[in-house]
């Protein structure tokens, strides 16, 4: 558990510094389960999109639009699903 908390809170910091953060590894090693964990541990506004569900998809047909008006975090579980949208999140971070 400390371990978990150690990491939160090391993401958390990263995310104060840089526009993407991103939460990598293998399947099933509770990278999702962070990333929740993360919105819930801060008081930041939240989007939390999963690329395996239809409407998530559906809402990022267009990305520029899916997040462009997104305040706070925006997180995109599964995001390798869609690796077109990288292109698009680049543009707001330059």
């Amino acid at each position: 558990m400390l371990l978990c908390i150690a990491l939160i809170k090391n993401i958390i910091d990263d995310l104060h510094h840089h526009a993407i953060v991103g939460i990598i590894g293998a399947r099933q090693v509770g990278k999702t389960t962070l990333a929740r964990q993360i919105l819930e541990s801060t008081q930041w506004e939240n989007t939390f999109y999963d690329l395996e569900n239809p409407q998530d998809i559906a809402r990022l047909a267009d990305p520029m639009l899916g997040v462009q008006d997104k305040k706070g975090l925006v997180v995109i579980d599964e995001v390798q699903r869609y690796p077109e949208i990288f292109q698009v999140l680049w543009i707001p971070c330059v």
